[in-house]
C-alpha cells in the first residue's frame, strides 16, 4: 500500500532513528529494566539459562544422527523399515524427509530438558512418544488397508506430510496439557453468524485455488524449472501458492473496505491511557506525539499516564510534559500494584469518554493516528482497531523487525480484517470502545498476552476487529539479544496462556473461526517455529550420511520452506505497502527468523510441566474458585 503523505513523517523518523521532531529517540533505560513481573509470570513459567536450548539442539542432533545411521546402515532394520524411517505400511514414491524420525528425536531431547520434576519431564515424554506412535501407526493401517482392498498405493511424502501435521499438532496440545496454564474462562458469546463473511471467505478461497490449478496447469515448464532453485524448490505451487495468494486476495478485500470508508472527520471525546513503569526516558516524548496527534484529531483528547509503582522520575517527568501539551490534556494516576494489567485496568477505571486507545509508553503516535483510527468507530459493529507499528530505525533488530512488521501486521493482520478473523491487536496501540473491556471484566493479570485476550474475547462478542495499515506509530524494538530474548519469550509464551484461558472456543462445539482455525493454526505455527532450527539441523545431518537415497531428498524443498516461500512473501509485503527500500533489509530478515525460532524453542522450554498430565476439559480443569475475579488468570 502506498502511504499517504499524513503518514510519512512517522516513517521517515523511523528510517532515520529520531521522532517526529528530529530529536534521537531517547535510549536511557538501561538494558536490564525491561525485565518486569510481566515478563514471566511466576506461577506459569520459570527462567531458561542460555545452555538449555543448546542443550536440547545438541541432545537432539546425537539423537537424529544416531538414528539416521541405524535406519540406514543396519541391514536388520533397513530391511524392516525400506522407507528409512518408522513407516510400516508400504507406499509408492520415495525422495521423503524422514519426519516420523525427526519428531521422536525432538520430542524425547525437549521433554528432558524441559522445566519441571522429574516425574513432570518423563510423563511428557511419555505421553508425546505413545501418542505419537500409535497415531502413526493408524495412518500406517489405514494405508495396508488402502492398498489390500482397493489397490491404492499412497505416496510416501503424503505419508510424511500426515505425519508431520499430526507431529506439530500433538506437541503444542500436549504442551498446554501438561504446561502449568491460566484457568478456564466461559468465553461471552454473543455474535451472530455473519453469513456475508462466510461467503466472502469461501469465495476468496475458491477463487485462489482456482488461480493455483490453473497455474500448476498450465504453467508445467516455468514451475518445473523453478524446482531446481531454492525459491520453489521440491514443492509444488499448492504448498508455495495457495496460502499467499488467499491473503492476497482478502489483503485488497480490505483494501476495498477502505476506499468505501467515510472519511468524514469523527471526532468525539477520546482518551488515551499509557501505562508506565520506570518510563521517563520516553514519556516526554510519547505524551509529545500525543499532544500534536491531538491537534490533528479536533475532539477533546484526555491522556492518563498511569504510574506503575516506578521508581525512578516517571511522575514528575509525565507531570512536566503534560503541562506543555497544546491540545491535549492530561493527570498522571499512581498505581501501586505491580503489572501492566492493574494499571490498565485502573486507566479504565477512571476513562470518561465513550472510546479509549491504550499505547505502551515506549509508543510515538503518528501525526494522523488518532484521526484514522477513529474514523473506523464510526460503524458502531467495530470494537477494536489497531495500526501498523514502524520501528525507530538504528537499532540492531530494526531492520529485521521493519520487515517482519510489515508481513505481520501490513498483511497478514489487514486480509484478516477482511473477514473479520483478527485474534490480536497488540497493545502497543489499541482502540477499544470503552464499555467492552469493563463489560469483559478488564484485562486479565498474572498472564502473558493480556491485550489479545483483550481483543479475542470482544471479537467473540461480535465486534469486528480492524488493522489498517494507514495508523501508523513508531513502537520500540529491543537494542540487545537479551531484551529481545525475553521480549519473544514473553509474545510466544502468550500463545499457550491465551489458547488454555480461552479453550472453549478451541474444544467446545460452538463454531467460531478463532477457536476452530486461528487458534489452533497459532498452536501449530508455534511448534513450527521451535522446530525449526533442529529441522535445519536435520537436513544437514541427512547430506551428511553415507547413503546415496539421503542425499537425494530434494535439498530445494528444504530451502524453499526456510528461504524462498519467507523471502517472496516479504517482497509481496514490502511493494504493497509501499516501502521498497525495505528490500535490502532482506538477508537480516531470513538470519531474524532462525533467530526467533531459537527464542521460541526457548520460550516452551520456560512453561512449567505439572506433576500429572490433566486433559483441559478434566474434571478438575474446568473447576474454577468461584471467588476468583474473570481478570485473574
Amino acid at each position: 500500500m502506498a502511504e499517504s503523505d499524513t503518514s510519512r513523517p512517522a516513517q521517515t523518523a523511523a528510517k532515520k532513528g529520531k521522532t517526529a521532531k528530529g530529536a534521537p529517540l531517547a535510549t536511557g533505560r538501561s538494558q536490564h529494566e525491561f525485565t518486569s513481573i510481566d515478563s514471566a509470570p511466576r506461577q506459569f513459567a520459570g527462567p531458561v539459562a542460555g545452555w538449555r536450548g543448546l542443550a536440547v539442539l545438541a541432545l537432539f542432533v546425537c539423537l537424529a544422527a544416531a538414528g539416521l545411521w541405524t535406519l540406514r546402515m543396519v541391514p536388520a532394520v533397513q530391511a524392516f523399515f525400506p522407507a528409512a524411517d518408522l513407516v510400516l505400511a508400504p507406499y509408492s514414491g520415495s525422495h521423503s524427509v524422514p519426519l516420523r524420525l525427526f519428531f521422536l528425536c525432538y520430542f524425547i531431547a525437549f521433554s528432558l530438558f524441559s522445566r519441571g520434576t522429574l516425574g513432570a519431564r518423563l510423563g511428557l515424554l511419555a505421553d508425546l512418544v505413545i501418542t505419537f506412535l500409535a497415531t502413526c501407526s493408524l495412518i500406517d493401517l489405514v494405508t495396508v488397508i488402502l492398498q489390500i482392498f482397493y489397490d491404492v498405493w499412497i505416496n510416501l511424502t503424503v505419508i510424511e506430510i500426515l505425519s508431520g501435521l499430526v507431529g506439530y499438532a500433538l506437541y503444542s496440545f500436549k504442551l498446554m496439557e501438561r504446561g502449568t496454564m491460566p484457568e478456564r474462562i466461559v468465553v461471552d458469546f454473543r455474535g451472530k453468524r455473519r453469513f456475508d463473511l462466510i461467503f466472502r471467505l469461501i469465495g476468496v478461497l475458491t477463487v485462489a485455488g482456482v488461480i493455483t490449478f490453473m497455474v500448476a496447469y498450465y504453467m508445467e515448464g516455468p514451475i518445473l524449472w523453478a524446482r531446481n532453485f531454492a525459491m520453489l524448490g521440491g514443492v509444488g505451487p499448492g504448498v508455495l501458492m495457495f496460502l499467499p495468494l488467499t491473503f492476497l486476495l482478502l489483503y485488497n478485500l480490505a483494501r476495498l473496505d477502505n476506499v468505501r470508508l467515510d472519511t468524514t472527520p469523527f471526532s468525539p471525546p477520546l482518551t488515551v491511557i499509557v501505562p508506565a513503569h520506570n518510563e521517563m526516558h520516553i514519556l516526554t516524548e510519547t505524551i509529545h506525539h500525543i499532544d500534536e496527534a491531538a491537534a490533528r484529531y479536533g475532539g477533546s483528547v484526555q491522556i492518563l499516564i498511569m504510574d506503575n509503582n516506578s521508581t525512578d522520575s516517571t511522575h514528575a517527568v509525565a507531570r512536566a510534559a503534560l503541562a506543555k501539551c497544546v491540545q491535549a490534556r492530561g493527570r498522571v494516576i499512581e498505581v501501586k500494584t505491580p503489572g501492566k494489567a492493574h494499571a490498565l485496568n485502573a486507566a479504565i477505571d477512571a476513562t470518561e469518554t465513550e472510546f479509549v486507545i491504550r499505547i505502551d509508553a515506549d509508543t510515538q503516535v503518528g501525526p494522523d493516528a488518532l484521526s484514522h483510527a477513529m474514523l473506523r468507530m464510526r460503524d458502531p459493529e467495530v470494537g477494536v482497531v489497531g495500526g501498523l507499528p514502524i520501528p525507530p530505525g538504528g537499532g540492531l533488530f530494526d531492520r529485521a523487525r521493519m520487515l517482519e512488521l510489515l508481513v505481520k501486521h501490513g498483511f497478514y493482520s489487514v486480509g484478516l480484517s477482511a473477514v473479520n478473523s483478527v485474534v490480536g491487536v497488540p497493545g502497543m496501540f489499541a482502540l477499544y470502545r470503552t464499555e467492552l473491556p469493563r463489560q469483559l471484566g478488564g484485562f486479565v493479570q498474572g498472564m502473558n498476552g493480556e491485550d489479545t485476550d483483550m481483543s479475542l474475547r470482544i471479537g467473540e462478542l461480535g465486534y469486528k476487529l480492524v488493522v489498517d495499515p494507514r495508523i501508523q506509530f513508531i513502537s520500540e524494538v529491543p537494542a540487545t539479544y537479551a531484551h529481545m530474548r525475553e521480549q519473544r519469550m514473553r509474545w510466544f509464551r502468550s500463545v499457550y496462556h491465551i489458547s488454555a484461558r480461552c479453550r472453549d472456543l478451541i474444544y467446545s462445539r460452538r463454531l467460531s473461526v478463532r477457536g476452530k482455525v486461528m487458534l489452533p493454526y497459532m498452536l501449530i505455527n508455534s511448534a513450527l517455529r521451535a522446530m525449526m532450527v533442529p529441522l535445519i539441523l536435520f537436513g544437514m545431518l541427512l547430506f551428511a550420511m553415507p547413503s546415496q537415497e539421503f542425499r537425494q531428498i530434494p535439498y530445494q524443498a528444504i530451502l524453499a520452506v526456510m528461504i524462498g516461500a519467507p523471502a517472496c512473501l516479504a517482497v509481496i509485503c514490502v511493494l504493497i505497502n509501499g516501502m521498497p527500500k525495505a528490500l535490502l533489509y532482506l538477508p537480516e530478515y531470513l538470519v531474524f527468523r532462525v533467530l526467533r525460532a531459537f527464542f521460541t524453542l526457548e520460550s516452551n522450554l520456560s512453561i512449567v510441566l505439572k506433576g500429572q498430565g490433566r486433559h483441559l476439559y478434566s474434571r478438575r480443569s474446568r473447576e474454577r474458585d468461584p471467588d476468583k475475579a474473570l481478570r485473574d488468570a
